[in-house]
C-alpha cells in the first residue's frame, strides 16, 4: 500500500474543516429562521384561538336555550360546542297554526362566515316563512338559494327541518345532508331517510319531503354530524353503528335519561378528548295520554 503525502492529507483536512464551517453556518441560519417561524406560529395560534373563542361565543348565542311547551310531547336537548370546529344550530318553534310545530337541526363545516350566516338564516326562516306553514323541502330550497352563492371552497351545510301536526300526529320532514335521525318505536330503531344532498356550492335542487306517523311512546332522536366524528385513542370514529346500538339498548329510557346515556357513551369512547366538531342531540317523545285526548277532539 502506498503512503499518502502528509501535505495531501493536510489539504484534505483543511477542505473538510472548510465544508464543516459552511455546514455550521447553514445550520445556524436554519436555526435562526426556525426560531422566527416558531415565533410567528405562536402568534398565529394565539390569534386563531382568540377568533375561535369569539366564533364559539357567537355560535352559542345563536342556539336557543328555551323552547315552547308543546302539549303531547316531551323534549330533551344537548348542545356541546367544539373548540376545534363548529357550526351547529337547532330550534323548536310553534307555527301560526297552533296545532303544528317545527324542529330544525343544522350544521355547517367550520367556524366560517357561512356557518354563522346559516344560523342567522335559519332563525329568520323559522320566524318568517316556516311559521306560515311552508313545506319543509321548500324552506330548505329557500335556504339553499340564499346560502349557496356565498359558500366558499368545500363548505357544506346539513339541514333537517320537520313539522309535526298534533291533529293527526304526523311528521313531514326534509333532510338534506349528513347527520342522523332515528325513530325509536317498540324496541325498533329505524333511520330516517335522507331526502336531498347537503347545501354546498354544487347544490342544484331536488329536496323531497317524507311523512310518517307517530305513535304513543315513540321517540325521535336527532344527532348532528359531530357525534359521528368523535374520536377515541385509536383515532376511530364513534360512527353510526355505535350510536344505533346505544339508542337501541337505551330505547325504553325517558328522554332525558336517553340523552344522558348517549352523552355518557360518547364521553367514555372519547376519553375526554376535544370534540372535533360541535355536537347536538335532540330527543322528542310522544306522550300517550295527551295524544288520546287530542285525537278525541279531532
Amino acid at each position: 500500500m502506498s503512503k499518502k503525502n502528509p501535505e495531501d492529507l493536510q489539504n484534505r483536512i483543511d477542505e473538510l474543516e472548510s465544508e464543516l464551517a459552511e455546514r455550521e453556518s447553514d445550520l445556524e441560519l436554519f436555526r435562526n429562521e426556525l426560531t422566527k417561524a416558531n415565533v410567528q406560529l405562536k402568534k398565529l395560534i394565539v390569534q386563531i384561538s382568540a377568533e375561535l373563542k369569539t366564533a364559539s361565543k357567537i355560535q352559542k348565542s345563536l342556539v336557543p336555550t328555551e323552547f315552547p311547551t308543546i302539549p303531547g310531547f316531551e323534549f330533551s336537548t344537548k348542545f356541546v360546542p367544539s373548540p376545534i370546529s363548529g357550526g351547529d344550530y337547532f330550534d323548536i318553534f310553534e307555527h301560526e297554526d297552533k296545532f303544528r310545530f317545527g324542529i330544525v337541526l343544522a350544521n355547517s363545516s367550520g367556524y366560517s362566515m357561512s356557518a354563522l350566516f346559516l344560523g342567522v338564516l335559519l332563525k329568520m326562516s323559522g320566524q318568517l316563512e316556516a311559521r306560515k306553514g311552508t313545506p319543509p323541502n321548500k324552506i330548505l330550497e329557500m335556504m339553499a338559494k340564499e346560502l349557496v352563492p356565498n359558500v366558499e371552497g368545500d363548505d357544506l351545510a346539513n339541514v333537517f327541518y320537520g313539522v309535526i301536526d298534533r291533529r293527526n300526529f304526523e311528521m313531514t320532514y326534509a333532510h338534506a345532508g349528513n347527520y342522523i335521525g332515528l325513530l325509536v318505536s317498540e324496541h325498533n330503531v329505524q333511520k330516517l331517510e335522507v331526502t336531498g344532498p347537503p347545501l354546498g356550492k354544487h347544490f342544484r335542487s331536488g329536496i323531497e319531503n317524507k311523512t310518517f306517523s307517530l305513535n304513543p311512546h315513540d321517540k325521535l332522536v336527532l344527532c348532528s354530524e359531530g357525534i359521528l366524528k368523535v374520536l377515541n385513542a385509536k383515532s376511530e370514529k364513534f360512527g353510526e353503528e355505535r350510536l344505533y346500538k346505544v339508542v337501541l339498548a337505551a330505547s325504553e329510557l325517558e328522554v332525558h335519561d336517553l340523552r344522558n346515556e348517549i352523552m355518557i357513551q360518547i364521553e367514555k369512547f372519547s376519553g375526554g378528548r376535544d370534540l372535533p366538531q360541535d355536537l347536538t342531540v335532540i330527543i322528542l317523545e310522544v306522550k300517550d295520554r295527551v295524544i288520546k285526548l287530542a285525537k278525541s277532539r279531532s
